[in-house]
């Protein structure tokens, strides 16, 4: 066909000369047999054919002459074409740097595109113009990977490991999940009870698979095991043993396999992020540019531990020698860390910071490490506890091994004589080895403007409806939530049972649930094994308080709570059929009006707003969370609060 075309490219300036000359013999005929009178002579009707016989024929002969010396032309190009063409493959053949082997496969490639282009494959100089360049030009260079893998040679290029030959991830996937913590994994796990059949693709920038953060700060730091920062495995405190992971790498199907699962799954994609979303057209692009279509997608990316300012500003030694905790690497950074210097200062009051203040200080102990905490509050936990709370827990964590310096604002970092000195605004000097910053999360909301989802200015994270939706077939679980509770109004929690509850409910509300946030989620905190305390709702100090205490046993601690319930993370025993039972006994023994006792050993703290619940912080008091998310359900006034603290039984022997 392309040689049909290049023969008729060379006979229409023939054929379109022959039809002018037509044109103009027509004219010339026609004037000259104008002149011709009227009454011809008889002689002239006896020569010939009338009309002019001689010129027609000498047109007829033009014409003829014309086709075929076209005809004899076209079969003189084709069969120069033909040879041409046999000559480049024997150049290309024969050209020292390639293989016979990829001669013949790239030969057919080179020449489509030839054809495709529809230029004249010539390679030998000719004095016709529009021919291909000589041999001596460079060759051209041979086809990538991806060439390669869009043509129809079969054969790779480089033998095996191409990622051609490889299998690919799924283009199209029904859940997409963004994020690879707690929130995502219990999304997954609650579209795979709703759908058994659904598949599900986990994106994490993470290497690792999902696991549970809090054993991070709390159990990993007192196990016994030395290679605890490898296997990632630790005996809660009620001695059972667990790993951080919420499933093993065997319960996972590869990302590549997903689409052909027959029974659906679940696959993560480790080690990738996602950078752009495109709403209307339901896909988002990868780091690596690879893009993935879905159904329905839930971002539950979490958030960034917050820096310092003036660390941030400090030079960088100052910054190679600060750990921002949040991931399994920075635990181990930590733990390494903690092992090679003598002193080490948390700055920061509030669950982080304590919870790793008290476990580095248990630590130090047997090593002699001199462990800091600094925080710009009174007292340990001071936007949490009421103030008498607060120090008397600040008591606790001295006794935990640990130097308090309280009302600290840090005013500058740098690095002096391999040393780090921290200068507060009051003038006091800290010095220092190595420096952790538990100063707060900040929600990650890199696809915000991408996805032109809507950010929170009061309380950050992604705004979503009261059933964690932002948009069409997009829901926000977890830290970067910004929610409507139904009962608190708008929130924001950072928290693992929130994770918990948040990403089951988008999980649902993804397989046509429809279900509101109503689920009170809590939230617990552990300072060593002896003092713990579980929370829910608006718990800030801000708030006026209420607090009833009793004296604590020795079932009264986070490791007596673990043993009866049988887990660590206290969560993951809630349910929402548990957190909706109205169950709750009063105490045979009348509860005294005791507030603000020093002897705190367990007990109740209601937060109020206008008179009513709407937090409650359970100290030392376990296995009572759902009479407090009644309470707080009910939103009812209280007369007298002491009353209600019987319900959870404190005053039990």
């Amino acid at each position: 066909m392309l040689k049909c075309r290049i023969v008729w490219r060379k006979l229409a300036p023939l054929a379109r000369a022959s039809s002018t000359l037509c044109r103009q013999n027509v004219r010339r005929t026609g004037l000259h047999n104008g002149r011709i009178p009227a009454r011809v002579p008889v002689a002239h009707l006896a020569t010939g054919p009338a009309g002019g016989g001689r010129e027609n024929q000498l047109y007829v002969l033009l014409v003829g002459a014309t086709f075929l010396g076209g005809a004899v032309y076209a079969y003189r190009t084709v069969s120069g074409d033909q040879q041409r063409y046999q000559d480049r493959i024997e150049e290309i053949a024969s050209r020292p740097h390639q293989s016979a082997k990829e001669a013949t496969a790239n030969v057919p490639i080179e020449t489509a595109a030839a054809l495709e282009t529809e230029a004249v494959p010539a390679p030998e100089p000719e004095p016709e113009p529009g021919v291909a360049p000589s041999p001596e030009e460079p060759s051209p260079p041979v086809p990538d990977a991806e060439t390669a893998a869009s043509s129809e040679t079969t054969e790779p290029l480089q033998g095996a490991g191409l990622e051609s030959t490889l299998p690919s991830l799924p283009s199209h996937v029904p859940y997409l999940l963004i994020g690879g913590g707690t929130a995502s994994f219990a999304a997954a796990r609650s579209i795979r009870a709703r759908d058994p059949g659904a598949r599900v693709l986990i994106v994490t920038e993470e290497p690792d698979l999902p696991y549970m953060r809090p054993p991070l700060s709390k159990e990993l730091w007192f196990s016994d095991d030395d290679a605890v920062t490898d296997t990632l495995r630790f005996k809660q405190w009620n001695g059972k043993e667990r790993s951080i992971y919420f499933q093993p790498s065997s319960f996972y199907i590869p990302p590549e396999e997903l689409s052909n699962a027959e029974n659906g799954g679940v696959a993560v994609l480790t080690g990738k992020k996602v950078v752009h979303m495109d709403v209307r057209g339901n896909k988002v692009k990868l780091d690596d540019d690879v893009e993935v279509s879905y159904d329905k997608c839930l971002i539950a990316t979490g958030g960034v531990p917050r820096n310092l300012q003036v660390i941030d500003r400090a030079e960088e030694e100052v910054k190679k020698r600060t750990t921002l905790f949040r991931k399994i690497d920075d635990f181990r950074s930590l733990d390494k860390v903690s092992r090679n210097i003598k002193s080490i200062t948390v700055i920061g009051g509030g669950f982080l910071g304590s919870e790793l203040a008290c476990a580095l200080g248990r630590r130090s102990q047997d090593s002699g490490l001199e462990v800091i905490q600094m925080f710009p509050e009174k007292g340990n936990m001071g936007k949490v506890l009421p103030e008498y709370l607060s120090n008397w827990t600040t008591e606790k964590v001295k006794t935990e091994g640990v130097k308090v310096i309280s009302e600290a604002l840090v005013k500058s970092v740098s690095c002096k004589d391999d040393q780090l000195e921290i200068k507060l605004k009051d003038g006091r000097l800290v010095k220092t080895d190595h420096i952790v910053a538990a100063v707060g999360l900040e929600p990650n909301v890199d696809l915000a403007k991408s996805a032109g989802l809507e950010v929170d200015v009061d309380f950050g994270g992604y705004r979503v409806n009261a059933e964690l939706q932002a948009r069409s077939n997009i829901w926000v679980a977890g830290d970067a939530a910004c929610f409507y509770d139904i009962r608190l109004g708008r929130r924001r929690v950072e928290h693992h049972d929130h994770a918990v509850v948040s990403g089951r409910l988008a999980g649902e509300n993804m397989t046509g649930a429809n279900k509101p946030y109503w689920h009170q989620s809590m939230f617990w905190s552990d300072l060593g094994p002896d003092v713990g305390y579980e929370a829910i709702g608006i718990v800030d100090s801000s708030l006026p308080t209420v607090g009833v205490f009793a004296k604590a046993t020795a079932k009264d601690t986070p490791k007596a709570a673990t043993e009866e319930s049988g887990t660590g993370i206290r969560s993951e025993s809630e349910t929402e059929d548990v957190a909706s039972s109205t169950a709750a006994t009063s105490s045979p023994v009348p509860a005294p009006a005791v507030t603000q006792k020093d002897d705190y050993g367990k007990g109740v703290i209601f937060y109020l707003r206008d008179k009513v619940v709407v937090g409650i912080i359970l100290w030392n008091v376990f296995n009572r969370m759902p009479i407090a998310r009644k309470i707080i359900k009910d939103g009812e006034e209280h007369s007298d609060l002491n009353e209600v603290a019987k319900l959870f039984n404190i005053h039990e022997d």
